[in-house]
């Protein structure tokens, strides 16, 4: 059997709904054992809409990537400065579909993230996870740590994370 060699590409405007399909079949199975089901649809729908997700790609806020193999894109990540940090860089967002977990496709999407940031100096990067979520101990693995908690609201809700930095 060959090995599978996933291929790390930009995305765009023009991927917004290949985004949001690998949202909608990540965010059930990761999230429905910590939150409701009307908690998911509600963070789901702000977070994925097509015009926020125009908005901070446009905007330059974000910059999207996908990581794709012989069977299509499987998964994206997003990052930025941190506003409030110039030298620091947020992991904003990172999925794989759950078929895939376990095939090192984070492990790969958070190395060409580092890779991108090195190029312009920047040597920080933060991500928020789900105090409750087990993609904490995946993060763990990759050399974050827990730097403080933090609870972010988001409409009537609020997500109750834990900040984890990398320093690479």
């Amino acid at each position: 059997m060959s090995e599978i060699h996933p291929e790390i590409i930009n995305a765009s405007a023009a991927d917004i709904a290949l985004i949001q399909d690998i949202a909608e079949k990540t965010w059930w199975p990761t999230y429905s054992p910590i939150i409701t089901d009307v908690q998911i649809r509600y963070m789901l729908d702000a977070i994925y809409s097509t015009e926020t997700l125009l908005n901070v790609i446009q905007g330059g806020s974000q910059h999207f990537i996908l990581i794709k193999d012989e069977a299509g894109v499987q998964g994206f990540a997003s990052y930025g400065p941190r506003p409030d940090e110039r030298n620091v860089y947020k992991l904003h967002k990172i999925y794989v579909l759950p078929d895939n977990h376990g095939k090192g496709y984070g492990a790969q999407l958070v190395a060409e993230v580092k890779r991108r940031l090195k190029m312009q100096g920047i040597h920080t990067l933060d991500l928020n996870v789900n105090r409750h979520n087990k993609a904490r101990e995946f993060y763990e693995k990759l050399g974050f740590t827990v730097i403080q908690e933090e609870d972010v609201p988001i409409g009537p809700y609020w997500m109750n994370d834990y900040v984890m930095r990398l320093t690479f």
